[in-house]
């Protein structure tokens, strides 16, 4: 492995951080102007990205110049390299500003303390950049808007992905670049749209742009002031979650809101491809691509069943769904009171349609946001919505979870396992869209579905540790692991990760960064092989 160079871009690409941390910095002066130079410094929140940017730049500067080489990457190592070590050491110069936020907040300082609050700050960044929306702020209204903004930022930045940015702004050397690119573009291929990798990725996040830039106007004219529609852009286009409100979109109670945020969870859960090709007139993937049908059939599907259920069952009693676990259970009055409101949200057929229409798409899509408390739900819907976080979008979407074309793929290596049993010398070739799959491929998804399947199970294993609920066990390792943040029973839609043990919390890190890369990236950086020579 040529690790001079994979140093080197791994500089380069924390000089660009340094750079894009000026913007909520900005955002921080615009809403909080300082009349003295002491009073940046005394701003927890300004002083935090002056920190950030100048350790990220001068860090960056410093691998630049130690590990120059005329070398050009020239294999597969580097680009994962560059991909796994590019993700973790940006996760951590992205969180200094909530770091030094969290510890302005604290009353004493110890090394308990001090190690909870970077906990916490680097949760937040990587469940950011990661686009998991799983947060531990449990009050989100009250903190600076810069640091909002640069949470909303993180989503954004990484649901098309950092490194992908990287390439569009400078070109890529040598076939790693590739790899690089494969190693974050979610899914089982990474597929060109032009001939140089820096003009596809510079096409991605063009259409990925104006897509953002079509949904924050509409958001304006559904009422938000111009900080919560580029905020709540940035989590819809990256599937991310997070929220300005504490509510979530709940907050505004719009019809209108919720229908253009389910509309661009939607977009954003579809193959970036699809898009490119459909604004240049073609219409040709929305009527072949199977993945795209089995995207669409499996919402339509969710949202038929749950507005159904919703309509006809309601939610569930208080005295039943007092029962689910939460850290901080509300007081039996004021639960009783939550109740009747989630029930009077879906006591008529068009609200239940709403309802279950937005938290389908946002479950579907791993977006995660919430308009609604799903954990009072009826259990078919629960469970229904716990397990499509494994599901995700397509494949080159923002969306997490294993995506729409594995799925596909492993129940027909099922159909076709269960049609060779019956007549054993039966050769049957693996069709998707009338076009046979390469046999490695095949078993590249398969191998893909078993990691994924035995990562949740010792995750849930491990979090029994941390977590006194077994269902929300379960829940914090699939809502992490498929990167879509709420979850069941005590990170249900109506809280929050700030309770989880420290050690749960880096679990859960863990969980979120494999989630995002497609587990392979991260499990071949693990190796002690892999950066051999």
């Amino acid at each position: 492995m040529n690790k001079r160079t994979v140093f080197y871009i791994t500089g380069r690409l924390m000089i660009i951080m340094a750079g894009i941390m000026l913007i909520p910095f900005a955002i921080s002066f615009y809403y909080n102007f300082p009349g003295k130079f002491a009073e940046v410094i005394s701003d927890a929140e300004k002083l935090g990205f002056i920190i950030a940017v100048i350790l990220s730049a001068s860090c960056g500067f410093l691998l630049t110049r130690l590990f120059r080489s005329d070398k050009e990457l020239e294999g597969i190592k580097e680009g994962f390299a560059v991909v796994s070590l590019g993700w973790v050491s940006l996760a951590f110069w992205g969180a200094i500003p909530l770091f030094v936020y969290f510890i302005s907040l604290c009353d004493s300082f110890t090394v308990e303390k001090l190690i909870l609050c970077f906990t916490n700050a680097y949760f937040e960044t990587c469940s950011g950049f990661t686009t998991t929306g799983a947060t531990i702020l449990t009050d989100i209204e009250v903190v600076p808007k810069g640091l909002l903004f640069w949470r909303s930022l993180t989503h954004w930045l990484g649901g098309m992905g950092i490194i992908t940015l990287a390439i569009a702004i400078f070109p890529a050397m040598g076939v790693s670049g590739y790899h690089m690119f494969r190693g974050e573009v979610p899914g089982p291929t990474a597929e060109r749209i032009q001939p140089r990798l820096h003009q596809t990725a510079a096409v991605l996040w063009g259409v990925y742009a104006l897509l953002s830039l079509i949904e924050a106007v509409l958001l304006l004219f559904g009422g938000m002031d111009w900080f919560d529609a580029l905020c709540h852009t940035f989590g819809t286009m990256a599937t991310g979650g997070f929220s300005t409100k504490n509510a979530s979109i709940g907050y505004y109670n719009s019809n209108f809101i919720d229908w253009v945020i389910i509309i661009f969870m939607f977009f954003a859960g579809v193959n970036f491809l699809i898009h490119y090709h459909v604004l240049r007139g073609s219409l040709t993937d929305v009527r072949s691509n199977r993945e795209f049908h089995f995207y669409v059939g499996t919402i339509v599907v969710t949202i038929v069943l749950f507005a159904g259920i919703l309509y006809l069952a309601g939610i569930k009693p208080a005295h039943q769904a007092v029962s689910h676990y939460q850290y901080e259970p509300r007081l039996l009055e004021e639960f009783e009171d939550h109740v009747d409101a989630e029930g009077a949200k879906v006591s008529t057929p068009y609200g239940a349609l709403r309802r279950a229409t937005f938290q389908a798409v946002a479950i579907i899509t791993t977006t995660g946001y919430g308009t609604a408390d799903f954990d009072l739900w009826p259990n078919f819907c629960r469970f229904g919505l716990l397990f499509l976080m494994f599901w995700g979008g397509c494949a080159g979407s923002t969306g997490g979870g294993m995506k729409m074309i594995r799925i596909l793929v492993v129940f027909k290596i099922g159909w076709r396992e269960l049609k060779k049993m019956v007549r054993p010398h039966l050769v049957a070739p693996l069709k998707v869209g009338g076009i046979s799959m390469d046999e490695q491929r095949v078993i590249n998804i398969a191998a893909f579905f078993m990691l994924f399947v035995v990562i949740f199970v010792a995750a849930s294993l491990l979090m029994t540790l941390f977590v006194p609920d077994l269902e929300t066990a379960f829940a914090t390792a699939a809502a992490t692991l498929g990167n879509i943040g709420p979850g069941l029973g005590g990170i249900g839609s109506t809280q929050t990760y700030a309770w989880i043990p420290v050690p749960g919390k880096w679990i859960l890190v863990i969980c979120m960064l494999l989630g995002r890369l497609e587990i392979f990236t991260i499990l071949l950086a693990l190796r002690p092989s892999f950066w051999k020579k």
